[in-house]
Order: C-alpha cells, then sequence, then structure tokens
C-alpha cells in the first residue's frame, strides 16, 4: 500500500491531514462513540488509550512504531529534535530547555512522562498542554493507521506508542521549530527513537527498571546511549557513576557524535540560596552567565539548569536544515538564524526565571506546609533530601510514601529515614501500588514501630499527616509556632494525586485521568 503523505512541511498550521475517505472510517478504527460533552469524549479518549500495553512494559523493537509514522509521512522528520534520556531529572531538564528555547523565540514542541494529572500533559505547544479538542482530535485522526498497524504487527501498539505518534503528529502540524523530547523509557528501543536528535542530552544514569533495562549500570547506561546518533552532540550531565561515563563516551565516539560533558566543557560556577529558589554563575559552551535566579531547589536542578544551557548553546550551532519526509520539497529551513556567538544574557536568565517543574519539590499548601516530590529510586530521593534539608528550614517533617511495588522500597526509605520524624504508609492510584500495610513493613526496619503510621488511602494519609503536623507544632516545647511540615513523595502518581487533591484549580485535564491511571502505572 502507497505511503501516505499525512503530514505536509509546506502546509498551513492546523492542517494535519488524512488521505481523503479513510480518515476516521477505516473499519476497525477506533471505537468512540459519538459524545457531545467535551469532557467525557476526552474521559473515553483517555481510557481507550490506557487500555493497552502500559509504558513500563517495553517490547524492544521500533517496528510498531515506524509502520505508524510511516502511515503518517514520518512526521519526526518536520523538524530538529533536541532528545532527552537518563535516569533521574529528564522532566526538569526538557522543561528548563524549552523555556530558555521559548524565549529566544522559537516556537517549541515539549514531549515529557509520565505526566501528573492528564495525558495533555505530555504534549505542549509553546508551552502549553493540547487543548481537550485537539488531543481527541488527534487521536481520531490517527485511529484508523493505528489499526492498520495493528494488524500487520505480531503485536499491537502499546500506549506510549499511540502517544509518541500523536506527539509527532501535533508537532508538526502546529509547526514547532524544534521539539524537546523526553524518552519514556530507555532510549535504543524507546519509541522516541525513531526521531534522529540533532542534540542527545543524557542526564544522571542511576539504578532503575531493572527488569526492562538491565541490572547493571552498565547495562542501563547502554540503553540510554542509544539515543546519541551519528553527527549528533552528546551534552552528558556528570554521572554518578564512571562506567556509566564510559559507556556513553564509547558510544559517541562509534558514531561521531561531539561530546560536552559537565564539569568540563561546562557546568556550575556557583550557587546560593534565594527566596524561591537559587541564584546561580553558568559557564556554557561559547559563555559564563551570571545572575541567574532559578525557581527550583536543589544541587540537582542547578545541575539539570546547567545541561540544559549547554543543549540551547549547542542546538544554535546545529544547521537548521533537517529531512522533510512525506511529499514534500527535500529540505527545508527551520526557525530563525541562529548564531554560534554566546546567547544573550539577558535571554538566558529571563527563560530560567520561567522554568519550572511540577511534582519537584512542589508546595502545595501552606500551614502546615505540604510538599509533593515524584522522587522514586534511591538516586532521586537522595536528591530530593539533599534540596529539602538545605533549602527549607522546618523543624520536623511528617512523611506520607506511596510507592510502586517493583521498585527499591528498602532504598527509599532508607533516604528518607534521617529526614522524616514519622512516616504514614498510604497507597496511590496506580495499580502498581504496593499495598500501606506491606509498605508499612518495610519502613518499620528502618523507622521502628512508634515512627511508623497506616493509612489506607492517600487522602486520608494526608489529613493524618496534616494533623501530626498541626499536633507537634501547637506542642512546641518554647511556646514558639513550630515549623513542621508534610512530605508526600514516592511516586509520580503520589504527586500527581496531591496535587489533584490539594491544588485541583492547577491541574491539567479532568477526572478522565481517573480511568486511566486505573491501568497503566508511574514510573
Amino acid at each position: 500500500m502507497a505511503k501516505t503523505a499525512m503530514i505536509s512541511a509546506a502546509r498551513p498550521p492546523g492542517t494535519l491531514r488524512l488521505v481523503p475517505g479513510r480518515g476516521g472510517h477505516l473499519d476497525g478504527g477506533s471505537r468512540l462513540k459519538p459524545v457531545d460533552d467535551t469532557a467525557d469524549q476526552l474521559r473515553e479518549v483517555e481510557l481507550e488509550i490506557g487500555s493497552r500495553r502500559a509504558e513500563h512494559q517495553i517490547d524492544p523493537t521500533l517496528d510498531r512504531i515506524s509502520a505508524l509514522v510511516s502511515l503518517l509521512g514520518d512526521p519526526q522528520h518536520a523538524f530538529p529534535v533536541i532528545h532527552v534520556t537518563g535516569t533521574n531529572g529528564k522532566t526538569s531538564t526538557t522543561r528548563m530547555i524549552d523555556s530558555l528555547l521559548r524565549e529566544r523565540g522559537l516556537r517549541t514542541g515539549r514531549f515529557t512522562s509520565p505526566h501528573l494529572v492528564s495525558m495533555r500533559e505530555r504534549i505542549c505547544v509553546d508551552g502549553v498542554p493540547l487543548s481537550a479538542e485537539r488531543f481527541i482530535e488527534l487521536y481520531e485522526e490517527i485511529s484508523p493507521y493505528v489499526q492498520l498497524v495493528d494488524d500487520q504487527q505480531s503485536a499491537p501498539l502499546s500506549f506510549f506508542e499511540i502517544l509518541t505518534g500523536m506527539m509527532f503528529a501535533a508537532f508538526a502540524d502546529a509547526p514547532v521549530d524544534v521539539a524537546v523530547i523526553e524518552v519514556g523509557l530507555g532510549g535504543r528501543w524507546d519509541a522516541t527513537n525513531v526521531a534522529d536528535g540533532q542534540v542527545a542530552v543524557i542526564t544522571p544514569v542511576a539504578m532503575d527498571h531493572m527488569q526492562w533495562l538491565g541490572d547493571t549500570i552498565e547495562e542501563i547506561a547502554t540503553e540510554k546511549a542509544g539515543i546519541i546518533k551519528p553527527g549528533a552532540i552528546a551534552v552528558l550531565s556528570q554521572q554518578p557513576s564512571t562506567a556509566a561515563a564510559e559507556i556513553l563516551l564509547e558510544r559517541a565516539a562509534l558514531v561521531g557524535a561531539t561530546v560536552a560533558r559537565e564539569g568540563f566543557e561546562f557546568g556550575v560556577l556557583a550557587r546560593e540560596l534565594a527566596l524561591g529558589g537559587q541564584q546561580l554563575v553558568l559557564q556554557g559552551l561559547r559563555g559564563n552567565y551570571a545572575d541567574v535566579f532559578l525557581p527550583l531547589f536543589g544541587a540537582h536542578q542547578a545541575s539539570n539548569a546547567s545541561v540544559a544551557l549547554a543543549a540551547v548553546e549547542a542546538f544554535a550551532g546545529v544547521a537548521q536544515t533537517v529531512s522533510a519526509g512525506g511529499d514534500g520539497p527535500d529540505t527545508i529551513t527551520l526557525g530563525p538564524g541562529l548564531s554560534s556567538a554566546a546567547l544573550d544574557p539577558d535571554l538566558v536568565r529571563a527563560g530560567f526565571a520561567q522554568a519550572s517543574s511540577p511534582g519537584r519539590l512542589d508546595i502545595l499548601r501552606r500551614s502546615p506546609t505540604v510538599i509533593a516530590d515524584a522522587a522514586h529510586n534511591p538516586a532521586g530521593m537522595a536528591a530530593t533530601v539533599q534540596a529539602l534539608t538545605e533549602s527549607f528550614n522546618f523543624d520536623q517533617i511528617i512523611g506520607v510514601v506511596a510507592v510502586a511495588e517493583d521498585k527499591d522500597v528498602a532504598g527509599l526509605l532508607e533516604e528518607l529515614e534521617p529526614v522524616l520524624a514519622e512516616v504514614v504508609a498510604t497507597t496511590n492510584s496506580s495499580p502498581r501500588s504496593m499495598s500501606a500495610q506491606e509498605l508499612a513493613e518495610i519502613a518499620r526496619d528502618y523507622f521502628g514501630e512508634d515512627r511508623v503510621r497506616v493509612a489506607e488511602r492517600l487522602d486520608e494519609a494526608i489529613d493524618l499527616a496534616v494533623s501530626l503536623a498541626d499536633d507537634a507544632d501547637a506542642g512546641a516545647a518554647d511556646g514558639l509556632p513550630g515549623s513542621t511540615a508534610v512530605l508526600v513523595t514516592g511516586s509520580v502518581v503520589t504527586a500527581g494525586d496531591a496535587q489533584q487533591l490539594l491544588a485541583p484549580a492547577s491541574a491539567v485535564g479532568t477526572s478522565a485521568n481517573a480511568g486511566y491511571r486505573s491501568r497503566q502505572g508511574d514510573f
């Protein structure tokens, strides 16, 4: 069958097209029923996507996603890509890169995972999640092609592969000047790797997802290194493991990629605490940037900022000509001319000042302070604990913890024990959530019997922790108001659930997300 040129580089924005006679009418396409209410229709879309194989259950092949994007006209080649992987810090770094690029006047696409509240968060154009209407429209447009691929492949497209296809189509149709794309899991076999990133960013590599990526740091680093493509620029965070660093450098040498390393070609020259974040002096690839305010906490976020800056500087030197794919012209030129000189310091400052990373030491309420954090492996939790103790001055902290049962739960609790006065073991909305009783049993090995409480539901756990914090403050020995905080952590789903409970006005999307989480887990 002839390839459909669904994406055209020459078309005006908002005109992503299907071959006449196919759009939404192919037998066996989307099972959606006509629904008048947009929220109900979004709920149906999320449920239908979420009913597929979960994103953490990888099947190491690019055949399915390659077949899908081929039918869509290879939209992944319609724009240059900055590709981001690693174990921790991927989403924060991706969001900072996006903020810097937008400040420079570029129209951006941003793809991140997992989401906190709604699937729509994952696909953003110019920093804004797709509208519910556009998300529904995209899904209905690609559904016939999804069915074709499902019929031709040995296994159907997964949840993540479908969202990846929607992302590529949305960005080509916008159109965007550059896409900043975070991998879902690993790198080499990740669905996003059908795109060729001109800049490949790898944040710190640590032990996580061992059942999918390998049980040694070398195996995990090898999977992550797979996003480094021939001739690309590889921007590498400082790696906690020498073995991981060596694997990444070997891959870059093998494919002829240029390497920029944190701590050598770029890095953080100085940092100090500031109200609401930190003040940085950054060494970039082409100059130094002083008086940079970053409204995020912790040394790890300063490191992420230096990596984001280097990635944007590297992208500024990349030739902006890429293959259009499909039936479009052989090449297209994207974006305004970007000089190889240092970036405008004022634009860098403005870009970082507007950066955000929801669910990362996110203050959801005051009196008492409740903070949500998405750390879900020991390395990530160690960074969270360091940032929490450095950036805040609480008398004590009550922890609310809900984790996925396939995580290094003991490692997470071991990192938390020194900073928590008490811990409330609970569950989140993921089917992969460890039971509250099982989590409490493990926690007692680290906290002792008297410091562990149990609440079966997250809302009950937060209420209990808030009460404990209020009681601790009311009973301060000196008679002065105390400062006890609540930390809700252990999982991205835990942080997202806390946001929906405590700050629903800031949540993206609708309650449709609850249906999705009944089938999918978090990372």
